[in-house]
This record gives structure tokens, C-alpha cells and sequence, in this order.
């Protein structure tokens, strides 16, 4: 499917499901990244409400730039986004005030940021009856699970969940979306220090793409696979498999339904009788 197909059907996938929902459209964080970039820009095209969300928390100034200049594009572009700047740094330092001393490690912490964000979203969409656009992309949300639970993972919809790292980039570039976030590393946003996604995992998303095609062509042997992939790993791609499967089984109780405890009560009643 050429990009401009995949456009059209997640606009309309986006609008359909939003007056089934008889909700009256999406609201969004967005984090001067691509993914969000890209999400924001689909949810504008359906022509429903949007709000636009830039949340920072003591954060890196060339993120919030570039979130602020996103969503000011998007205001000038469709007139049906509104954007609203949600300095939330306050409300994360009363937590760090309220929060035992012991529980704030550094990853607790970056967490937090995470589903202040989320709360925050949600306080936005419940009062004007919107659904939670989420901005994960298939390596985060089904591949290495690379995403806060309950955090940016707290979301009512997932839009660009199917496509790659890759695709996403694509309609980026179809979509006009500003160079500065087309070319900015990949961050989650939650560190003061501006580390990147691939200093987090160790792997560039590209690896871990490649990763995912060849650990489902090893499943189906027959289905031949997205890129070329040699029969022999190098020794780095070895390095990356490693990486990605540590990260996938770490984070699988994000990525699949919550466990429900299954008494079997029927059973025990007729044993009884």
C-alpha cells in the first residue's frame, strides 16, 4: 500500500471510529517527536476537534520547541486544532515533595512524568468528550514494549500501532512534517538529560525492525520476509536479537491483557452436589 493509501485509510479508520463513538473527536500529547507529530497530523485530517497537548516536565528546551512550533503548524494547517501548553513541572515537584525519599529512583521517576502526563490528558478528554489518541508505533507496542504502563500507554485509540518506525517516518515526510522533528533522535521525553530511545535500548529502531522481521520469518518459514535477511546473523544482529527478545519478555505484561484469575467456581458447585 503506497503511503498516501496508508494516510487515507487511518483518516478514515480515525473518523469513522470516532462518530461510532458518538464522541466529539481526539485529544493529544504532543512531544516534539515524530510519532506524536504524526499521530496529531492524522487526527487533524479527519476534520473532527483536536487538542494538541504540550505538556513539559522539566524538559529539554529544543523538545518543547519543537512541539510548540508542531502544534502552531497544525493550528495554522486545520481549524479544528486547538493548542493548549500544559506546564506540568509543578505538579511533578509537589509529587516528588509528597514521595518517600526511598521510592525515587531514577526509572520510578521518569515513570511518573509518564502518567502525569496521561491524567492529564484524560481530565482534558472527559470534559470535552474526546478520545486519547496514543502514539506508540509497532517496535514500541508490540515489539520491545518501550513505553510507560498507564503512562503514554494509557490511550483509548492506536493509530499508527501497525505501521514501523520506518512507515512512520514516511508519512512524515508526505505529511510536511518540520525537518527539525524528521531529523531529532527518537526520545521518550522523560529524562532531564534529553537521552535518546536508542541509548535506553541499545539498538536503533532500524535494528530492532530488522529484529522483528527475521524472529517472524523463524515462526513462518514460508512467508517471505519484509527486508532481506541472511541466514546467518552477523555478529551484531546476534547483539540485537539479544536485545530484543531481553526487552520483549521484560515487557510482555505491557504488551498482552492483564491476567484475571479464573476461579472455577462452576466446577467446585457440581463436585459438591
Amino acid at each position: 500500500m503506497e503511503t498516501t493509501e496508508v494516510v487515507e485509510y487511518i483518516v478514515n479508520w480515525l473518523k469513522t471510529y470516532v462518530e461510532k463513538s458518538g464522541l466529539n473527536g481526539f485529544v493529544i500529547g504532543v512531544s516534539g517527536g515524530i510519532d506524536s507529530a504524526v499521530t496529531s497530523s492524522l487526527c487533524a485530517r479527519t476534520g473532527k476537534n483536536v487538542l494538541a497537548l504540550n505538556m513539559p516536565i522539566l524538559q529539554a528546551e529544543n523538545q518543547v520547541s519543537r512541539s510548540a512550533d508542531h502544534i502552531a503548524w497544525l493550528e495554522e494547517s486545520h481549524n479544528n486544532v486547538r493548542g493548549i501548553d500544559m506546564e506540568l513541572t509543578p505538579a511533578f515537584v509537589q509529587l516528588q515533595k509528597s514521595f518517600p525519599k526511598e521510592i525515587q529512583d531514577d526509572l520510578t521517576m521518569a515513570n511518573t512524568r509518564s502518567r502525569l502526563r496521561m491524567m492529564t490528558l484524560y481530565a482534558f478528554a472527559s470534559h470535552h468528550s474526546l478520545l486519547v489518541a496514543g502514539t506508540g508505533n509497532k517496535v514500541e507496542d508490540f515489539g520491545v514494549g518501550f513505553y510507560t504502563k498507564y503512562g503514554d500507554g494509557g490511550v483509548d485509540i492506536s493509530p499508527i500501532a501497525d505501521l514501523m518506525k520506518s512507515q512512520v517516518y514516511a508519512i512524515g515526510r508526505f505529511l510536511n512534517i518540520k525537518q527539525d522533528i524528521l531529523t531529532a533522535p527518537p526520545t521518550d521525553g522523560l529524562w532531564e538529560d534529553d537521552r535518546t530511545d536508542e541509548s535506553q535500548i541499545g539498538a536503533t529502531y532500524a535494528e530492532l525492525e530488522w529484529a522483528m522481521d527475521y524472529l517472524s520469518s523463524q515462526k513462518i518459514p514460508d512467508t517471505r520476509p519484509k527486508i532481506d535477511i541472511p541466514q546467518k546473523p552477523t555478529a551484531r544482529q546476534k547483539e540485537v536479537l539479544s536485545i530484543y527478545n531481553k526487552f520483549n519478555l521484560a515487557n510482555k505484561h505491557k504488551m498482552e491483557p492483564i491476567p484475571v484469575c479464573q476461579v472455577p467456581l462452576g466446577e467446585k458447585k457440581q463436585s459438591e452436589t
